[in-house]
């Protein structure tokens, strides 16, 4: 396609319309007809059946005292409409790599399917092959931390369903096999809003995980730390890991379009 034909196929008004969206900023946070006029260097009769649209279909408001246009939360819809069709993981990659590079431990991503969870990214620490684990692998949520921090978001119904329909199985002394007692425990990590492992699934491995959330509040994935009780300190999982994967969980939160309620 020519130059030409491209410019005779351009939409002009809509190419108006997404630059007046673009004109406002932190440090315009408002904007006058006649600024906007001046900014795309037309007259003032151009952009105001734009802005009326823009207006109507809820993307700006109209201060009625001072006559200003703002920008309304419902263009974010655009950002996360893009940020829905891309892949969970793709987002979340370079930050669990980066929650990797702060703790020196390995850090995966995984969603809950059922009563098991899916591990779809990975962050690996070399050399610690006992805590790596392949996309794709399948772990028990009752014995994992990141399964239990999505489970413990689940409604009450979808948590019966998945743990009724489940075999509690132990895998070391240490894994919670009493379904009352794990329902309760389920409880205090949803109060606290993160879970921690040691041992559970197995010997000799703790782990942390947090909950990501999209923009309704329903827990997408979790993230979680893990390590060796040999090769880290005591106090790793509470005093280091915890708090960094708590923030790392909370900037996928706010990307998928999650926000905290006061």
């Amino acid at each position: 396609m020519t130059k030409d034909d491209k410019e005779r196929y351009n939409a002009n008004a809509l190419v108006r319309g997404l630059e007046i969206l673009k004109l406002f900023g932190e440090e315009r946070p408002t904007l006058s007809l006649v600024e906007i006029a001046k900014e795309l260097n037309v007259s003032r009769t151009v952009p105001y059946r734009l802005l009326y649209t823009l207006q109507s279909l809820g993307y700006l408001a109209q201060d009625e005292a001072t006559k200003r246009y703002s920008l309304t939360p419902k263009v974010l819809e655009i950002g996360f409409s893009y940020l829905s069709s891309l892949k969970l993981p793709e987002i979340a990659q370079p930050y669990i790599e980066n929650l990797r590079d702060e703790t020196g431990a390995s850090c995966h991503l995984s969603i809950l399917d059922g009563h098991e969870v899916v591990y779809v990214g990975s962050a690996p620490v070399r050399g610690i092959s006992a805590i790596n684990v392949n996309i794709g692998l399948r772990l028990p949520a009752h014995a994992t931390a990141n399964g239990k921090v999505q489970l413990a978001y689940q409604s009450k119904e979808q948590l019966n369903m998945v743990l009724y329909g489940s075999n509690l199985k132990p895998y070391t002394d240490r894994t919670q096999t009493d379904l009352l007692d794990l329902q309760e425990e389920l409880e205090g990590i949803r109060n606290k809003g993160y879970a921690i492992t040691k041992g559970e699934l197995t010997l000799g491995i703790q782990s942390v995980a947090a909950p990501i959330f999209d923009r309704s509040g329903k827990v997408l994935a979790a993230v979680n730390v893990v390590a060796t009780e040999t090769t880290f300190h005591n106090e790793f999982i509470e005093k280091v890991a915890l708090p960094r994967a708590l923030e790392t969980s909370a900037k996928l939160s706010s990307y998928m379009g999650y926000q905290l309620k006061n």
